[in-house]
């Protein structure tokens, strides 16, 4: 490594000392880390490692091999340009504090943009500046802050973990360390007498000290850090209470056995900490167990073009995509997966990866990234690996595209949590008040037994694990939302809009008439080859109808959003959509919904479609006229008004005409009324709807819909279905509550048996773990009653 390296920052710098805070500082960089370690009450990582300026021999050449390309291409998730994006493992995460520091690395150095952290895998997914920041620079960085990384070139492949064992060690040392303790307590426990026993008595409670060391100081050590580091972000966590009552007694024990007044509570302590550890190890094989982890192979219907061996266009789910595939990537339509540019004008939007909106244009033999977003026509690409299912979901709930929904109960949860660790400290600190007054002998009993037993853990769990059960179910079901807080989202939305092409109508058994001037040879391959790019409904299946013609080579291809598209092929210019926009001026009132052509600024004529609606459709609206205020927005004309009419219930808004800015701007002004909006679209010309409404629903019909806009996707041949969807969503806000209701009772009997001094530390040790499994049990079991009654 350079010797002019700042290990404190990662970068290659100019040694300069800098005084502040009494402190001296080799550069800018350490003496930014201090600034935002010391400003949030964080203890500096150098404070506790090294002096400012020297170098850790641990860390020097460590990451020599982050300086071979290959290497680095193994581990990013993505490389294009400047930017670079990679997921790394960070063992050391363990609470808040650490999750506060790692998406804050941008403060520590301006060439990363971004760093967001799964605390539940323990990763931190970093966008950086390459030509800034190197990858070795970044891990170091990471390294001298107190977050090294885990790399392995042979596990670190999506789907592999390093699997950390050290829970089981501690659990092995506590068991070890109790069953030992307990045995050494049998003269005490049964009062035996004689010389030799009472001769070695003193032996016996200094082995049990022994042996009370490991399970403190290492059995327990997660407790303590999290309880501390908890502290020092001023924030009361629920290990707090574990902690004081494991102090209380181990110091409590070691003062009777130093003054020879007694054998101490090394039975209890020891017992405690290994039960603690047992649930721990529990209630992670039953996370494990019922594991909501989304995995797009599963169920996710998103859809992509391949063209097989002899030229045919057939639609597959994207992860049947294998390595070597052609793939015909549409305009506006999103890559799903690494592939080289074949054929066509690549102009690719990488803001669904990076956040950033710029545009870069690729050229034929270019290696293109999943997420990318094609914004210049079709496109043909040849696969270079298959789907991996957890990017492509990463990048749906990537943070760029959140929206303010606020996530009620997650604070409701969070704030009971710290509340009722303030009062159950107040409660123990009252109760041992008393007893030492009335009985001191129980006072320790007491104190240590109500700091267990209370433990606000199942309250904790009550809404991951139900929210997570019913993801997993609508998953199953063919509904796929994007995160829980959809769920609570829904069961709130009281208006329900509706877009009518492809959303209630279906493209597959549309008709399609033609009226106007005869179409050349030449002018219906270039219609085709401009509906090609397309992934509007209506061009959609217009392009079926068309499927004897060739396809060429467009040079421009544009399309405008609720208007219509428009192409070039040598000296022959095409547009088609709506009348105004191909330039016809005629006045045209027809009572169907029409797409109109013309070419070299010439009209030609128009294709009138016939709609077909979903099947269950007029059984779906008047099921959910009881309990919402239906619209149907349109931009289509009114001709199909009649009918709607007929079909749908009296009380349906049915609005036509309606631009996609007119209907986000209806959904706005509903929202600001006290409406919670529930908008179902196609995902294109809807998008902006979509992202206004508290839910968006994009509904999927062998096309790619897929897109950060919407919050849930929604299989279309569930969507007679739509109903029972949201009576779910409702039910799983009582489950919720219903837990809660359960956790109160738990703790406020357990409380009575803990203040009253009639349970001791060990058995509260035992029920409090049990009582987190029964409240997954109960969620899961009324989760899953919920499911059975979808279709």
């Amino acid at each position: 490594m350079n010797k002019n390296t700042c290990f404190h920052c990662g970068l290659d710098t100019a040694f300069s000392k800098i005084t502040f805070d009494d402190k001296s500082f080799c550069c800018n960089g350490c003496k930014t880390v201090y600034e935002i370690f010391s400003t949030n009450n964080l203890t500096c990582y150098y404070d506790l490692q090294q002096a400012p300026g020297t170098t850790p021999k641990d860390i020097e050449g460590k990451y020599n091999f982050l300086e071979n390309a290959k290497i680095v291409e193994q581990l990013l998730e993505f490389n294009d340009d400047e930017t670079q994006i990679i997921n790394l493992y960070i063992p050391n995460v363990h609470c808040s504090s650490c999750i506060w520091i790692l998406e804050n690395l941008n403060k520590l150095n301006a060439s990363i943009s971004s760093s967001i952290v799964n605390f539940g895998k323990k990763t931190v997914r970093v966008t950086y500046n390459s030509k800034s920041i190197t990858l070795k620079n970044l891990v170091t960085l990471l390294s001298n802050i107190g977050y090294e990384p885990y790399i392995s070139l042979d596990d670190y492949s999506v789907g592999k973990k390093q699997i950390d064992r050290s829970l089981i060690y501690k659990l092995g040392v506590a068991g070890f360390a109790f069953g030992n303790v307990m045995f050494l307590s049998f003269p005490e426990y049964f009062q035996v007498s004689g010389f030799w026993i009472e001769q070695y008595a003193p032996v016996f409670r200094w082995l049990m000290f022994a042996f009370s060391i490991p399970v403190v100081f290492y059995s327990a050590q997660d407790y303590f850090i999290s309880a501390y580091k908890g502290l020092r972000s001023k924030i009361l966590n629920i290990d707090v209470p574990i902690v004081l009552g494991v102090l209380v007694l181990f110091l409590r024990s070691t003062f009777e056995i130093i003054l020879d007044i007694g054998t101490g509570f090394f039975d209890s302590l020891t017992g405690l900490i290994f039960f603690l550890l047992l649930g721990k190890f529990f209630q992670q094989k039953t996370y494990s167990f019922l594991s909501f982890e989304r995995d797009y192979k599963s169920y996710f219907p998103i859809g992509i073009t391949k063209i097989t061996s002899d030229g045919k266009e057939e639609s597959t789910q994207v992860y049947d995509i294998k390595k070597g595939d052609r793939l015909l990537i549409r305009n506006e339509e999103l890559i799903p997966v690494d592939c080289i540019l074949i054929k066509g004008n690549a102009r690719i939007d990488y803001s669904f990866v990076t956040g950033e909106s710029k545009t870069v244009s690729k050229q034929s033999g270019d290696k293109l990234f999943a997420g990318g977003k094609q914004l210049n026509g079709t496109i043909e690409v040849d696969v270079l690996k298959s789907v991996e299912q957890s990017y492509l979901t990463q990048l749906w709930s990537n943070d760029v595209f959140k929206t303010d929904k606020a996530l009620a109960f997650t604070n409701i949860t969070n704030s009971i949590s710290k509340r009722f660790t303030i009062t159950i400290l107040l409660i123990a600190l009252i109760a041992t008040s008393y007893w030492l007054i009335l009985d001191s002998s129980k006072a320790l009993n007491v104190f240590t037994s109500v700091l267990i037993i209370a433990c606000p853990c199942a309250i904790a769990l009550s809404a991951p694990f139900t929210f997570g059960n019913i993801l997993r179910i609508l998953g199953k079901k063919k509904f796929y939302l994007k995160n829980a807080s959809v769920i609570e989202q829904l069961a709130k939305i009281n208006t329900i809009i509706f877009d009518k092409t492809g959303t209630i109508t279906t493209n597959k058994e549309t008709s399609i008439n033609y009226e106007g001037t005869q179409l050349s040879l030449s002018e219906e391959s270039l219609l085709k080859s401009t509906l090609r790019g397309s992934n509007h409904p209506l061009s959609r299946s217009l392009y079926e109808l068309l499927s004897e013609h060739n396809i060429v080579s467009l040079d421009t291809f544009e399309e405008h959003l609720g208007k219509g598209i428009e192409a070039k092929y040598n000296q022959e210019h095409i547009k088609v959509g709506s009348a105004p926009f191909v330039g016809y001026t005629v006045d045209t009132a027809t009572l169907n919904t029409t797409v109109h052509v013309s070419t070299n600024n010439k009209y030609k004529g128009k294709f009138t479609f016939y709609n077909a609606y979903r099947k269950g459709l007029s059984q779906l609206f008047n099921t959910l006229k009881k309990d919402y205020d239906l619209v149907i927005l349109s931009g289509d004309n009114a001709g199909e008004k009649d009918n709607l009419t007929k079909l749908l219930p009296t009380k349906t808004k049915l609005l036509f005409n309606q631009k996609p800015e007119d209907k986000l701007e209806y959904i706005k002004y509903h929202q600001s009324e006290g409406a919670k909006v529930l908008m179902i679209g196609d995902g294109l010309n809807d998008a902006g709807a979509l992202a206004q409404s508290d839910v968006g629903i994009a509904l999927s019909e062998n096309v790619n819909v897929f897109s950060p806009a919407c919050d849930a996707i929604l299989d279309a041949s569930k969507f007679n279905q739509l109903f029972n969807y949201i009576k779910v969503s409702k039910s799983a806000i009582k489950i919720i509550k219903w837990s809660f209701v359960l956790s109160f009772i738990y703790n406020i009997i357990g409380l009575y048996f803990a203040v009253t001094g009639q349970l001791a530390p060990v058995v509260a040790a035992i029920l409090m773990p049990l009582s987190s499994i029964s409240i997954v049990a109960f969620t899961t079991i009324c989760t899953n009653f919920l499911g059975r009654e979808l279709k």
